[in-house]
């Protein structure tokens, strides 16, 4: 099993470029994604379905002049009225589904999406085929069994995960295969199977360029909201951060803490040691931080020398307990072995009675900076300190 994992990972790395080893699986399954990545997915998922939606909204009744061209009745009407239904469906779709950043939003608009042609061409394609058609009537009927695969192609606009790439192509492959056993008196199995393999096919290559697209944005993302040194989440993405966990902390009743920190005497090692020097105590720091906390925590380098760390679910004391921690283990060493330490402001949102995630980090701020004229290396606001500070 473990070599079958590496192989497929040597394949996603050496289709999708260099992407770290660790991030292969999120190309793979969608449930690892950051917050972040999702809800910028998401956004893109609806707005490029909206788009296309609109497109076929227009380009649907333009081929009805071309069907009743062609076409005799009753032929051209159950056409015509095909035609309008899928065209009605598509201008709902571009109009009606509003804009969101949830993921399970953008599952629903594209399933909408796959649906409408799908249903189309349930309809379309083997009612033609009932029909004894010469000349241009019969290269045009011919042109309906092509949908499936316009369809699947289509999966390459977005920025899917393989197996959302399989979900949404099954249908398309489960619509083909329908058509296929309805036509069997028609046309034989090897036909079928020509067409059904190389509508695998290209649902394969849409799914690669699909998992392409999925490896860039991740990539773009995680550069726009990380910090370039410490690999920390960057202010402006951890300010985000913090507004979906306030929300989210406060339409649930649950608790938050959010804990500030700033390294103490830290312009000192810069003066003495050097910018490159100090580079690596924030590094270091950071490396220490991170490797402490809890898998849903997440740390922000506020600015400088200061840090900023999310607890969701955390209260007072489960506060208490992971500063505890983080100051017994140590922020790593000074350029001249001393240790680095660090001045530490807590908050919680229930405790405090925070209104916003910016109360919420301006309270733990005033509070790291009360431990910073208390003489630095401490923490003010923790349960330890008999609650939060007044």
């Amino acid at each position: 099993m473990q070599k079958l994992s590496r192989f497929f990972q040597f394949l996603f790395g050496t289709v999708l470029g260099a992407l770290p080893r660790d991030l292969l699986r999120e190309l793979i399954l969608p449930s690892g994604h950051p917050k972040l990545l999702r809800r910028r997915r998401a956004d893109m998922i609806i707005s490029r379905v909206r788009m296309v939606a609109a497109l076929f909204a227009v380009l649907t009744p333009l081929w009805i002049v071309i069907d009743i061209a062609v076409f005799a009745w009753p032929v051209t009407v159950l056409l015509v009225v095909g035609r309008i239904a899928t065209t009605i469906a598509f201008a709902m779709l571009a109009l009606s589904y509003r804009k969101s950043v949830r993921i399970n939003d953008a599952y629903r608009a594209l399933a909408v999406m796959f649906g409408i042609p799908t249903v189309f061409f349930i309809y379309s394609h083997p009612m033609l085929s009932h029909f004894d058609m010469t000349g241009p009537a019969a290269a045009i009927s011919a042109g309906y069994a092509f949908l499936p695969f316009v369809m699947v192609a289509g999966l390459a606009v977005f920025p899917l995960t393989a197996v959302e790439s399989v979900l949404f192509a099954l249908p398309v492959l489960g619509a083909e295969g329908l058509v296929a056993l309805m036509r069997l008196d028609i046309l034989s199995w090897s036909s079928h199977l020509g067409a059904f393999w190389l509508l695998f096919l290209i649902a394969t290559v849409a799914a690669l360029a699909g998992m392409s697209q999925l490896s860039f944005m991740m990539s773009l993302v995680r550069q726009a909201t990380h910090d370039g040194l410490t690999g920390c989440f960057s202010r402006n993405s951890g300010e985000e951060m913090l507004d979906i966990q306030f929300h989210i902390a406060a339409r649930s009743g649950a608790p938050l803490s959010v804990v500030f920190l700033d390294l103490d005497n830290f312009k000192q090692v810069n003066d003495r040691f050097g910018h490159d020097a100090g580079d690596r105590v924030l590094q270091g720091a950071a490396e220490s931080l991170r490797a402490n906390l809890r898998s849903g925590d997440m740390l922000l380098r506020w600015g400088g020398e200061e840090f900023v760390i999310v607890l969701p679910d955390a209260n007072g004391a489960t506060a208490a307990t992971a500063v505890a921690r983080l100051q017994s283990v140590g922020l790593g060493l000074r350029p001249d072995g001393g240790r680095v330490t660090a001045s530490i402001g807590v908050a919680e949102r229930i405790a405090d009675g925070a209104g916003d995630w910016q109360q919420l980090v301006e309270i733990a701020d005033e509070r790291m900076y009360r431990a910073k004229m208390a003489g630095k290396d401490r923490c003010v606001g923790c349960a330890g300190d008999g609650g939060a500070a007044q």
